[in-house]
This record gives structure tokens, C-alpha cells and sequence, in this order.
């Protein structure tokens, strides 16, 4: 016994004296302390960690999903507000010392907040103070941080010209570093092509704390892969240098809902073969949505056909009569505006709303929030797309976002950058999952009717792989909690394609240690 006993006490002093201790918040604010070239400004204005009064206000400032903001979600050891280079390094340091993980956090609208969550201990680097824009008429570029929103983006370029725009997304609050490095496709990519078709430069910080202020320096594989490959796998991304584009002075937006009732399933069968073929500077997407019916207590589905052309009414009228005739467009149902004033009847909000709320940088009405995503690369029959409307009345709590692809989407390679989904692709599906009571057997039920609704549309999408869009997070497609090249696969081949082996390539290269990392991160080649 007493051999037993002596055995017992020796095993445990080598397990003390051998394992890591778990860190605290404590222990990463003492080394924020050691390793700050001004700790006391550092850890006063920067770092906050769960005791201090506005640890909670800074961590929900970006966190639009409230699956995410819940009391058992677990929170980061600290948070830190970088706002220059010398804090990311010292916080980074840190992370290295520790074995703490980092989330880096831009806008907040990774839909599995994957920026700031995780289940091992973490801290998150939120880019909110970073969010510089320098608009350079000369050369038609601009320069923007990583924590700079889209709206900002598009409201500094508005600023300074009426005919230049940006190729990006659709909601304003969207952060760019986000944005961009998962591929970011907006309402010009079929005339422009996607953000990081744009993008001409960008720096990056790396585990080492090096920073590599071009893409010379940072080398041409690893610019290649912060394009649509998921930035935070390979690097701190502190900006991208974008190529502007030219827009009219006036462009032309549309809104026209049918039901089912209505003739929406005939409107589907032209919208497919008509969409992505089109005159390029037309964009039209399509919104399925529950609705009541004629019959009390009728559910049905109305197709909201909602467009933009980059020119004036007459010119758009043309063209959807040419096209697209059977919608019967009218230039009532047309209103010419600026394009800057465009992206903010995209986002939603009413017509002649000033354009300073695109300074608006937090999402103001937060809801539970889960996104899938598909590609389709063959017209959905009739009798198919009856049958899916039917679906979305019978699962009742799913809505449809159908992104036209075709233009100039079709003419990049596939290689050109990490996003794959090109030519082939007549259109994206966005599956929007949204519900605003709380509750676990809520948000339960809610799930599982998106992943039926998804089952549902297995015959309609593209297979081996069944594709998906980064930018879509989904971790229902598969997770790599063990950061294996086998586990990664999974996932990879859907965001990826045949770009995935190059990016796994260059992670192996640059991240041998798999510093940057997360659930669904580019893992490394192992030997």
C-alpha cells in the first residue's frame, strides 16, 4: 500500500511538474505587461479582460449572432483592441508564450463565430480601431484596413468620387478583413468579378511577428492565399490595397414579388436561363420567402425578383425586355440613383436614407442567425423547382437567396485565386436561417429545419464534392478540432475545389506550427 501510495505522489509531481499550467486572464495581462513597450497604455486603453466594466460591451460591439451571445458561450481570456502594429506583436507574443489561441476579429459576421469563439482557451484580436480608408483618385486604388466595415469603405470612396465604386458585399456592417479573404461577391460581380478579383496589395503579420508590408515581400503564394482562402489561417491581415472600379453616374434598381399563385414558377424557369447570361451590368437576384396566402391561414411562397443595372431606366427596360420579358418590368417599377445610394437599398434600408449611416459600423437589431450555402450548375426543372417551393412551405422557418453568377464571373480561372466557383456555376444558393426567441429547443428546431430544407436540395446542386462558399461559414459540412490534414479535406474540397492542396502547400510552408488556426482553418500537410 505504502509502495502504491509513494507510486501515486511521484506520478502527480511529474504531471505538475511537466504540464503547462492552464492561463488565465491574469497571467495573459502580466505578459501583455512584460512584453509592452508601454504596458501602462496598453493594458488601460487595449486590453480588457473579464473583470474589467466594459470586458462585455467590447465583446459584443461585433457580435451579430446571438447564438454566439449567450451566458454559457465561452468568452476569450482577454480581449485586445489593437491600435497599432506594436500591439499585435506584443499580443501575439503572447499567445506564442502561452498556447493561447487567437481569433481574429474584423466585422464580427463569421456566421459560426469563429472569430470570437472557440473551446480551448483564446483571446480575440478585434480590428475595430484599425479601420483606415485612403481613397487615391490618381491611381483609382484605395487603401483599407481590416477592421474597416464595407460601408465605410463605400462611403470614403463616395466621398471623394461620383463614377468610382468597389466590387464587395450587399450588408454594410460586413468587416473587410472578413470580406475579403473568404472570396466577397457583391451585386457588380458579374460585370467586376469578386472583391479579391480587385484586390492589388495587401500586409500581413505573421506568428513570428514579422510584418510584410507588400506582396513582394510577403511572396506571391502568400498573397494568393489570403485572396479567398481564409486570411486567418495564414497570417494578421492589416489591409488590402483595392483597384476601384468605374460606375455611371446613374444606375437603375428594381423590386418585383409574385407568389406561387402569381406565376413564380415560370418566372424561375426564364430567371435560370436568364440570369447568369445577361448583359453583364445587370444583376438580378432572386428571394424566396414565406408568405400568407389568398386562403386564411394559406402559407406560400413569394419570388422577389430584385435588381440593379449599371446605367439608366431606359437602357435596363431594354435590356429586361429583350431577356427577360415575361417579368413585364415597367419604368414605374424602376428608380434611378447613385450607386452609392444603391448599396444602401441593397442593405435594405428606404430610399433617400443618407448615406452617413453607412458609418454605422454595429449591427442594431441582432438575431439567432444560421447560414448554408450551394452552387447550381444546371437548370432546375419545373417540376423541380414546384417541388422545392412546396419544401419551403412545408419547413416553414427558411428562407432563399439565389446570386447569379455568369460575366466576368465566368471568365477568371479557377486558379486565379483560392474561390473555385466559377465557370460552370449558373447560380449561388444562400440558405438564411434567422429567428429572434431565444431558447435551446428554439434554435434546435431551427437547425434542423434548415439542414432538411438542404438534404431537400441534394439533387438540384452540384455533387463530389457538393460545393460551398467560405464566406457561407458552415461547420455542418464538416470541422477539424484536431487541425488534421484528413479532417480538413472534408471541408476543404467543398470551399476550395482543387485549390485546397495548393493552400494546405502554403499553410505547410509558412505556419509549419499551425499557429493560426481554428475549426475550420487550412490544416498542415504532415509527414
Amino acid at each position: 500500500m505504502e509502495k502504491l501510495l509513494l507510486v501515486s505522489l511521484l506520478l502527480i509531481s511529474v504531471s505538475v511538474a511537466t504540464s503547462q499550467p492552464i492561463p488565465d486572464p491574469a497571467t495573459f495581462l502580466r505578459c501583455i505587461v512584460r512584453e509592452g513597450s508601454n504596458p501602462q497604455t496598453f493594458t488601460s486603453a487595449v486590453t480588457y479582460i473579464p473583470t474589467n466594466s466594459s470586458f462585455t460591451a467590447v465583446l459584443r460591439r461585433r457580435i451579430p449572432n446571438l447564438r454566439f451571445d449567450k451566458p454559457t458561450t465561452q468568452k476569450p481570456l482577454a480581449i485586445v483592441t489593437a491600435t497599432t502594429q506594436g500591439h499585435i506583436g506584443t499580443a501575439l507574443a503572447c499567445a506564442g508564450e502561452l498556447n493561447i489561441q487567437v481569433r481574429i476579429r474584423s466585422g464580427g459576421h463569421d456566421f459560426e463565430g469563429l472569430s470570437y469563439t472557440s473551446t480551448v482557451p483564446f483571446f480575440v484580436l478585434d480590428m475595430f480601431s484599425l479601420r483606415h480608408v485612403d481613397v487615391n483618385l490618381t491611381e483609382k486604388t484605395a487603401w483599407v484596413d481590416s477592421g474597416a466595415t464595407i460601408g465605410e469603405l463605400y462611403y470614403r470612396i463616395a466621398e471623394k468620387s461620383n463614377v468610382l465604386g468597389f466590387p464587395a458585399g450587399l450588408c454594410t456592417t460586413l468587416g473587410v478583413g472578413g470580406h475579403f479573404s473568404g472570396g466577397g461577391y457583391g451585386t457588380m460581380m458579374r460585370k467586376y468579378g469578386l472583391s479579391v478579383d480587385n484586390v492589388v496589395g495587401s500586409a500581413i503579420v505573421d506568428s513570428n511577428r514579422n510584418t510584410y508590408a507588400d506582396r513582394v515581400s510577403m511572396g506571391e503564394d502568400r498573397f494568393w492565399a489570403i485572396r479567398g482562402g481564409g486570411a486567418a489561417s495564414f497570417g494578421l491581415v492589416l489591409g488590402y490595397k483595392i483597384r476601384l472600379v468605374t460606375v455611371p453616374e446613374k444606375v437603375t434598381v428594381f423590386s418585383i414579388g409574385k407568389t406561387v399563385g402569381e406565376g413564380a414558377v415560370d418566372l424561375l424557369v426564364k430567371w435560370q436561363s436568364f440570369a447568369h447570361s445577361t448583359d453583364r451590368n445587370l444583376f438580378v437576384r432572386v428571394t424566396l420567402t414565406l408568405v400568407n396566402g389568398t386562403k386564411r391561414g394559406e402559407k406560400t411562397v413569394l419570388a422577389s425578383f430584385i435588381g440593379m443595372y449599371l446605367g439608366r431606366s431606359d437602357k435596363t427596360l431594354n435590356v429586361m425586355n429583350r431577356d427577360f420579358p415575361e417579368l413585364k418590368l415597367k419604368k414605374t417599377d424602376c428608380t434611378e440613383m447613385r450607386w452609392i445610394d444603391s448599396v444602401l437599398f441593397w442593405a435594405g434600408y428606404p430610399i433617400g436614407t443618407p448615406t452617413s449611416v453607412l458609418l454605422n459600423s454595429t449591427v442594431e437589431n441582432k438575431l439567432f442567425m444560421k447560414r448554408k450555402s450551394d452552387y447550381v450548375k444546371r437548370p432546375i426543372s419545373r417540376t423541380g423547382l414546384g417541388l422545392i417551393l412546396k419544401k419551403l412551405v412545408e419547413v416553414e422557418k427558411v428562407e432563399m437567396n439565389w446570386n447569379p453568377y455568369g460575366g466576368r464571373m465566368s471568365e477568371i480561372p479557377s486558379s486565379r485565386t483560392p474561390f473555385p466557383h466559377r465557370a460552370g456555376n449558373l447560380f449561388n444558393i444562400e440558405y438564411v436561417i434567422d429567428w429572434s426567441e431565444a431558447g435551446d429547443n428554439v434554435e434546435k428546431d431551427h437547425l434542423a429545419r434548415g439542414r432538411e430544407m438542404y438534404e431537400f436540395m441534394s439533387p438540384y446542386v452540384s455533387s463530389n464534392p457538393r460545393e460551398a462558399f467560405l464566406n457561407y461559414r458552415d461547420l455542418d459540412i464538416g470541422s477539424s478540432v484536431n487541425s488534421t490534414y484528413e479532417e480538413g479535406k472534408i471541408y476543404g474540397v467543398k470551399y476550395y475545389k482543387d485549390n485546397f492542396e495548393r493552400l494546405v502547400d502554403i499553410k505547410s510552408t509558412y505556419d509549419e506550427i499551425n499557429f493560426w488556426r481554428n475549426e475550420q482553418s487550412i490544416p498542415v500537410r504532415r509527414s
